[in-house]
């Protein structure tokens, strides 16, 4: 019978070498990326994969971003436990999880039926209480609990989403992967009144952010 790896040597190695080593910072955002377990959100066949430095997929052409793209998404948000988050993408709940670790609550909107109750099933089995899910398109956001203090999408959009800055709270922070299929920038946008001020962090390759499943 294979060994079972050691997954929290693995989680350490993984926070040592591809984020601090890449210069993130935030302690809060380090010790919650070394407590969740990323292993849990892929196929079991794939556990050995899991802390490696890529994106592995999780079924319905959608993946569970690179360790560090997860952490660098969460840095720019400058979360505090007082922040009410909208993500949209849950996709396999990892980012859901890591930041429920930060925020205050987190609302997460999936357009995969299956993946959304996957991630649901999973987060509850860990002890996340503060999390709200909903399937849905999530380029309508989650009006009903407006404003956000942050919002974090997980899929390229080809621009900047007007109607969830709407729905951004004043002084909030977005993060977007803005650009064409395959070729995007990780874009952070900080509202002051009704003005964004936004700018590029880095380029990055995310799945296309879809209507209704389209």
């Amino acid at each position: 019978m294979a060994r079972r790896p050691d997954f929290t040597k693995a989680r350490r190695l993984m926070v040592e070498e591809q984020l601090v080593g890449r210069g993130l910072k935030d302690r809060r955002v380090l010790e919650a990326m070394l407590s969740v377990e990323r292993h849990l959100f892929v196929p079991e066949g794939m556990w050995h994969q899991a802390y490696d430095d890529h994106p592995l997929p999780v079924g319905h052409g959608q993946t569970i971003s690179q360790p560090y793209m997860v952490a660098a998404m969460t840095e720019a948000l400058a979360l505090g436990p007082e922040h009410k988050v909208l993500e949209i993408g849950t996709g396999s709940g990892y980012q859901t999880a890591v930041l429920a670790r930060l925020a205050g609550t987190v609302y997460t909107v999936e357009v995969v039926k299956e993946l959304s109750l996957s991630a649901r099933m999973i987060l509850q089995r860990m002890g996340f209480r503060n999390v709200r899910f909903r399937i849905g398109d999530g380029h309508k956001g989650w009006p009903e609990f407006a404003p956000f203090d942050r919002i974090l999408v997980t899929a390229g959009a080809e621009t900047m989403p007007q109607v969830l800055v709407s729905q951004l709270a004043g002084e909030g922070r977005i993060v977007v992967p803005i650009g064409s299929s395959g070729v995007q920038t990780l874009t952070l946008g900080v509202k002051h009144g009704d003005r964004l001020v936004q700018r590029g962090l880095m380029g990055c390759v995310f799945v296309p952010f879809v209507r209704n499943g389209r």
